[in-house]
């Protein structure tokens, strides 16, 4: 049996001192083989870079994910998508000659995980490549030497992710949904093994719109007039993750467990 703790968007400074407030206490009651998170909005919640993501491997997180925010801060998040076996993944159904692969396969307890990730277009990039022909291109290319496939399907639309597990359902391990940071109430096991969940949720700060300071987003909506948005400096935080146990042999998912803690 494979665990793996996934977590949803790591939004800003806030974020990040989350993941090291709770990551022993959850590596301790999980014992996961691999650790996984969203890291698009890592480095003050736009972008990653050498150094936010440096400070999440030393916590401890083995993978990153991303999504549409992957390349706002171009030159750092293409430093690190260019190094030799990247822990950072962009979005597969990015142009082929982007910086960086959108899967990664890891060897654990000999079995083949094939992490990868893929960007929605429903009200998002549409311009990308279909992401729907793109997971099963990268299913079929990798079936044959992989145990457990596990996507961060980064969307908008609930549609879009629901569509796309019913596609791929049995033939991956997992779809994790990412993007809204908001967690919902659908996680589930499917009768072919696949573990889903529309959106985990984010890490970051609670008393805040989707991780920014509440006031100047209300203001935004009230005026029309676009204001300056921050991350919260101080405040409770919130961690949104799901604990997953897979089949080693079968591939098919056995357990999803949503983790939500409030931290001060």
């Amino acid at each position: 049996m494979i665990k793996i703790i996934f977590f949803g968007d790591i939004f800003g400074k806030p974020g990040r001192n989350a993941i090291k407030k709770i990551l022993p206490e959850l590596k301790e009651k999980y014992r996961p083989d691999l650790i996984i998170a969203n890291a698009e909005n890592l480095s003050h919640g736009s972008g990653v870079t050498v150094s936010t993501i440096a400070e999440m491997r030393e916590a401890g997180i083995d993978v990153f994910t991303s999504g549409n925010h992957v390349f706002n801060k171009q030159e750092e998040a293409q430093k690190i998508l260019n190094e030799p076996d990247s822990p950072l993944l962009r979005p597969a159904n990015y142009p082929s000659e982007d910086p960086g692969k959108g899967a990664k396969l890891i060897r654990i307890k000999d079995v083949n995980i094939l992490v990868f990730n893929l960007l929605g277009r429903v009200f998002m990039k549409e311009d990308v490549e279909d992401p729907f022909t793109t997971a099963q291109n990268i299913i079929d290319y990798h079936k044959k030497d992989v145990n457990i496939f596990i996507l961060d399907f980064h969307a908008e639309a609930t549609s879009e992710k629901v569509a796309l597990m019913y596609y791929l359902d049995g033939k991956i391990s997992a779809l994790i949904g990412t993007h809204t940071h908001i967690p919902t109430a659908d996680n589930k096991i499917t009768k072919k093994g696949t573990a889903y969940i529309t959106d985990i949720g984010m890490v970051g700060p609670t008393d805040s719109v989707i991780g920014l300071k509440k006031e100047p987003v209300i203001e935004q909506y009230l005026t029309q007039i676009k204001q300056k948005m921050e991350v919260p400096e101080n405040g409770d935080l919130e961690i949104n993750a799901i604990y997953l146990e897979i089949d080693e042999n079968t591939g098919k998912a056995l357990k999803l467990e949503k983790i939500r803690k409030l931290v001060a």
